[in-house]
């Protein structure tokens, strides 16, 4: 059914529903008395799904049609390994707890209805399932283990909180410590653990590379390209087209470089700068991904699919197949290229007087790292520089306008996490070897300024065109999250304002300054970070809270990002005229889910790589049982608290490991209090611990609480 005549259908449907004249009545009598004609029952029953699937509408005990009450929601449930779970509500900021008693055996990712409860749990919502509209896996990946008459899975997704149930004549062969993919059967119910068959052999836990590709099954990450795509690949030429340069600013005159790391491939963004009087020229020059990749191509299709680039320990599941990120459509130097350009005037205090936007032919004169350009900025290395000598001015010059913008930013109260992320080396095997610091230098930062600027320019210029556009926006964070952080942040002697259950980034930006250079810096930066909310992509200019920006967007990654790829279309349509009102319809049609898809994509792409990261500091931390080390206590719950070491690996002690006392969690002040010695231990407090055990199925490291003894080594 075309889908403004179902929604007309829907509305004159649900009105009927909800008059004061409806009685709750079944299917055949709905018919009867809407005198429907036979041919056109089937499409009363595709209204009724809808509404149902909407949560407007329910279905009773008897089959009956009635309106759904006030406090009845449809979300998504969100499980736990403990049993209960809760349910998020498109749209809404806070979501609804739910007992493990009122579940109705709804699994992680189901999308259920939900019926809201009058009474609160302290601050949130509890509510119950009442109905599992639509299943979120049809398979799991997990590791088999084997008994005498069956067989079970432990789902790698501790979320889903039941082990499935297979039947012997279903496992494949497979044996005890197998990674596997399984396709349930029977979803089961509260009492009753999901039944399913295995499909597919991973290989063993132990075997190289199975781990990593237990994630990639787990989260359904597309690796192989399909045959269409394979097909437009073939038609991408190796070099840009004389007729494609047609109509663009030629600007392969003005020097250009690209800065990014020794081992990337694919180059979508390059810089060309330069200063006249007391007026900056910054030119940032983004690889032209349209011009190849088509609206509605089998290309585009399968971009959107993936929603972006998935960039794991070992390897790269790219958004674009190599050709075009590592040929075509990346800046190599001494290459023309097609880019989508955005030239800003801007002033000694960093406003952007003027800009303009331009489809550009360029041509990179060399291909920077930053490894390179810190040796020069920072470390003023000779031999570098004389290396690059007909450059350096243009670096000395990246880094004064870099410096003018970061100042900007911090005066507006613009947070910037300078917190370590962790880079984990391999060996050939796939073995971890080595945990670290991603180094975030001086070219960094560099570059990172220039690509804040250009997307704020951009987002900005098209707000105020009033034309459909993808925006990133990122919410004020929850009072209740940001109250914690305050207490958190009390035991170190540091505090913020809060204003009426709000605070100003400015707060947290001053947070971050005053911790600046203190052993306690990367953990109250990383907590800072996990108090705010994700930012997403809408199709309304709704404001950067950490950026505090009121215009963001994403357009400078369009080899990695389809929202990137999505605007870059709008931008250059623009350019070629203005667009018509029926390309604004179109825009306005599809936005909505683009944005939808795309913040999808990239929680998938996230939670991800967080699991791999996971696995590989569990597996590298298996080597170092028995070994003491010093850490700062990151979390504290009824049943534990969690320790995190200075190479970011956290750990749990559990409350049962507690032996000298019996330990009570006091909820008001964070802390583990002993019942008879009064011990107590803080968030942020220093302890030394044992790493006792390892769990490379649950993903799980566990300390022991030591004496103050001697630090073996750093892990």
């Amino acid at each position: 059914m075309d889908s403004f005549i179902l929604n007309e259908k829907k509305k004159i449907l649900l009105e009927f529903i909800n008059s004061k004249e409806y009685q709750p009545m079944k299917f055949k009598e709905l018919c009867n008395i809407l005198q429907v004609p036979r041919s056109e029952k089937q499409d009363l029953k595709e209204v009724l799904l809808s509404l149902q699937d909407e949560g407007k509408i329910l279905v009773d005990v008897k089959g009956r049609y009635k309106a759904a009450e006030e406090n009845t929601k449809t979300g998504i449930f969100s499980g736990t390994q403990r049993g209960y779970g809760f349910v998020i509500v498109e749209g809404e900021e806070d979501d609804i707890f739910i007992p493990e008693n009122s579940t109705k055996g709804a699994l992680h990712n189901d999308k259920v209805m939900v019926s809201i409860k009058e009474e609160k749990t302290g601050k949130r919502r509890e509510g119950e399932i009442i109905r599992i509209i639509e299943r979120g896996h049809a398979t799991i990946v997990g590791t088999f283990e084997k008994s005498k008459n069956f067989g079970f899975v432990i789902a790698d997704n501790q979320k889903l909180g039941k082990d499935i149930f297979i039947p012997i004549e279903h496992t494949k062969g497979a044996v005890t410590g197998h990674k596997v993919v399984v396709k349930i059967t029977d979803f089961g119910n509260q009492e009753k653990n999901p039944e399913g068959k295995i499909v597919e052999i991973l290989g063993h836990m132990n075997d190289p590379g199975v781990d990593i590709l237990s994630v990639i099954m787990a989260y359904d990450l597309p690796v192989e390209f399909p045959e269409g795509v394979m097909k437009q690949v073939e038609s991408v030429p190796d070099e840009i087209d004389s007729k494609d340069m047609a109509g663009r600013k030629d600007i392969r005159h003005l020097q250009t470089v690209t800065i990014d790391g020794e081992d990337a491939k694919d180059l979508d963004d390059a810089i060309t700068i330069s200063k006249e009087g007391n007026l900056y020229r910054l030119g940032v020059h983004i690889a032209d991904v349209t011009n190849y990749v088509t609206e509605d191509s089998p290309m585009d299709k399968e971009a959107l699919k993936r929603g972006t680039s998935v960039y794991l320990v070992d390897r790269v599941i790219p958004m674009l197949p190599h050709k075009l990120s590592n040929g075509i459509c990346s800046l190599n130097q001494g290459t023309d290229r097609l880019a989508l350009s955005c030239f800003m005037d801007i002033d000694e205090k960093g406003n952007v007087l003027g800009h303009e936007i331009a489809e550009t032919v360029i041509n990179v004169d060399r291909r920077m790292t930053y490894t390179s350009v810190k040796k020069i900025l920072e470390d003023h290395d000779e031999e570098e520089m004389k290396e690059y000598e007909e450059l350096v001015p243009m670096f000395l010059l990246m880094k004064e306008l870099a410096d003018i913008l970061r100042e900007k930013r911090r005066k507006r109260g613009s947070i910037d996490f300078d917190f370590p992320e962790s880079k984990i080396l391999l060996d050939k095997k796939g073995h971890p070897i080595e945990i670290k610091p991603y180094e975030r230098n001086t070219a960094t930062k560099i570059i990172e300024d220039f690509m804040l600027l250009a997307n704020e320019t951009i987002a900005e210029n098209f707000f105020w065109q009033e034309l459909p556009f993808l925006y990133r926006s990122h919410e004020n964070p929850d009072s209740e999250k940001i109250q914690q952080l305050g207490i958190f942040i009390n035991n170190f002697g540091y505090h913020i304002k809060i204003g009426q259950d709000e605070i100003h980034p400015k707060e947290l930006q001053k947070l971050l300054a005053k911790i600046d250079g203190t052993p306690e810096e990367a953990l109250i930066s990383r907590l800072t970070l996990r108090s705010m909310k994700r930012a997403k992509y809408t199709t309304d200019s709704d404001g950067h809270f950490g950026l505090a920006t009121r215009y963001y967007c994403h357009f400078t990654s369009p080899i990695r990002r389809y929202p990137d790829l999505q605007i870059h279309r709008i931008i250059k349509e623009n350019l070629r005229g203005g667009l018509r009102e029926k390309r604004i319809k179109h825009y306005n049609k599809i936005l909505a889910d683009v944005a939808r898809q795309t913040s999808l994509t990239e929680r998938r792409a996230d939670d991800a790589e967080r699991d791999v990261e996971k696995l590989k500091k569990v597996e590298y931390m298996s080597g170092f049982i028995g070994h003491t080390f010093e850490g700062v206590i990151s979390g504290i719950t009824s049943w534990g608290m969690y320790v995190e070491l200075p190479n970011t690996v956290e750990g749990m002690i559990k409350v049962v490991d507690l032996q000298d006392d019996y330990y009570i969690y006091d909820e008001g002040t964070y802390s583990m209090i002993g019942e008879h010695t009064r011990k107590t231990f803080k968030l942020g407090q220093k302890v030394t611990v044992e790493v006792i055990g390892t769990d490379m199925l649950m993903k799980t490291i566990d300390f022991a609480l030591v004496e103050e003894k001697e630090i073996l080594e750093e892990p």
